[in-house]
This record gives C-alpha cells, sequence and structure tokens, in this order.
C-alpha cells in the first residue's frame, strides 16, 4: 500500500470552567469560525459546531498524523487565548481540563451533524450533565462522578 489514508470522524464534548456561561450570541459566530480556523491548520476538517452558553459540540475529522489530545489541546488552548482578547467579559474565560470524544461512524455523520445543530431545542428538556452522562454510558465509558466536572 503506497498511501496511508484515513476518515476518522470524532464528536467532541467540552465545556467552559465550572460550566460558566460565557458562550453568548454575541461572541458564537467568531468563536465557531476561530475553531473551524484552528482545526483546518492542523488538518482537521470541523463538519459541525455547535452548543450552549456553558459547552461546546464539534463534529470533526482527525487527521492521520495528530493525535486526539494534541488537537484538542490546540483547539481549547488557542480558542481560550483568542476569546479572552474579546472584552472585559471574556477575560476570565476557560475551558474546563477534560473533554469526551466518541467516535462517529461515516453512516451517523448526518445524526450527528443533526444533534449538534440543534443542541438548543435538545436543552430545553435536558441539562449538560445529563446529556455527557448519557453520552458516556451510551458509549461504555466508565466514569467517577466525582472526577468528570472538574
Amino acid at each position: 500500500m503506497g498511501q496511508s489514508l484515513s476518515n476518522v470522524l470524532l464528536h467532541i464534548i467540552f465545556s467552559t470552567k465550572n460550566r460558566q456561561l460565557f458562550i453568548d450570541d454575541d461572541i458564537i459566530p467568531e468563536l465557531y469560525a476561530y475553531i473551524i480556523s484552528i482545526s483546518a491548520s492542523k488538518g482537521s476538517y470541523a463538519h459541525k459546531i455547535g452548543g450552549m452558553s456553558d459547552h461546546i459540540h464539534l463534529l470533526i475529522t482527525l487527521p492521520r498524523i495528530l493525535s486526539i489530545c494534541d488537537l484538542l489541546e490546540e483547539l481549547k488552548k488557542n480558542s481560550s487565548k483568542w476569546i479572552k482578547l474579546k472584552g472585559k467579559k471574556y477575560k476570565n474565560f476557560a475551558w474546563q481540563k477534560g473533554y469526551g470524544v466518541f467516535s462517529v461512524s461515516e453512516s451517523q455523520h448526518n445524526a450527528v451533524a443533526k444533534y449538534i445543530m440543534n443542541q438548543r431545542e435538545h436543552h430545553k428538556t435536558k441539562s449538560f450533565q445529563d446529556e455527557y452522562r448519557e453520552f458516556l454510558k451510551l458509549n461504555k465509558i466508565p466514569f467517577d462522578e466525582k472526577y468528570i466536572w472538574e
């Protein structure tokens, strides 16, 4: 085989530190565009971005030459630095330490994209914490309640 090829789709979820309500309508378009540009600079493609004022969802490709943790470090570190420059109300902005990453088959691409785009509707009936616990259980990821919200 002469080429190394991949198509790894990921659904990534991470929140603001202490789930503070920083991601408001004033910053969303620019923040999402900035995250897309960071992603592209690393050879990744952000298919969809959505979320709420305390967390974000991404449907993204993982480039074959980058690890998940390296991609997340770049996305979170650079977007955090950028948002702090957007005004006084964002000066204390930070992302939570952890994140959730879930593999997505190509056949589920559209369903996950739709889910991400309908976050506002979805969270009328379910909290972020309940949503996240559900993802962990659905994907059979063991977790300790004491540590997942740090």
